[in-house]
């Protein structure tokens, strides 16, 4: 296993699914490409896919894979893929797997000898169950890698938000970052709701993205700023 102190990367998450964490992703992957650095994306559990050529694919890890400038294997990219877009904790029973973290992270410091960094999207929210007595929390920590928390701006944001910066400090993992999409257009006082989280949430917030029907990566890059990675 390789040395934490060595790893080079950022664990992005979410206050909910579907609140833009493959767009935050994709973009920070051509933000760090575009600054010189090898960048490769992981996915490590994923439900919701297709069933070709014996795999099973799902859009988000062909975005991934797409955005990054490093040729990896899809096998460490996404070890876990599921075909039913629901919970992965009950994916992997109906399909009779078990997730297990040491996989993940096997793959994780595969990649991690391939690229500079890895910039690693989580699966639904924050502490998303993903068997007996495991959740993505518990991923996260074992990565031990700054957390880029995605925040999608709709009503409601304010709770999910400060909660889940607060349940990743819980952990005892660094928040590096949050990003403010917005995915709801018709939000009444976004303006006011991304100033209350600016005052309350204790770390940089490092992206604000517009609502986009078709983000591209390159162009989402330019509303990121790379977090700090020590």
């Amino acid at each position: 296993m390789a040395s934490r102190a060595r790893r080079r990367g950022v664990f992005v998450t979410g206050t909910d699914t579907e609140v833009g964490k493959t767009v935050v992703a994709c973009g920070l992957l051509a933000a760090f490409a575009a600054s010189g650095k090898k960048a490769v994306g992981m996915k490590p559990i994923a439900c919701g896919g297709e069933p070709r050529a014996e795999v099973i694919v799902n859009d988000d890890v062909e975005r991934l894979l797409a955005a990054g400038n490093v040729n990896a294997p899809r096998a460490d990219v996404n070890p876990y893929c599921f075909a039913p877009p629901i919970a992965p904790h009950i994916a992997a029973r109906q399909a009779g797997v078990t997730i297990e973290i040491g996989r993940i992270e096997r793959s994780f410091d595969a990649l991690a000898r391939l690229a500079d960094v890895v910039v690693v999207e989580g699966v639904g929210g924050f502490q998303v169950p993903l068997g007996p007595g495991v959740d993505t929390a518990q991923l996260a920590v074992r990565l031990a890698l700054p957390v880029v928390l995605v925040i999608g701006m709709r009503l409601g944001c304010l709770n999910h938000g400060l909660l889940t910066a607060d349940a990743v400090r819980r952990r005892g993992l660094e928040l590096a970052g949050w990003v403010a999409n917005h995915v709801d257009p018709d939000m009444a006082v976004a303006e006011d709701n991304v100033q209350a989280l600016d005052e309350r949430i204790g770390a940089p917030r490092i992206g604000r993205i517009s609502f986009l029907g078709d983000p591209d990566p390159r162009v989402v890059s330019t509303s990121l700023r790379i977090p700090d990675l020590g």
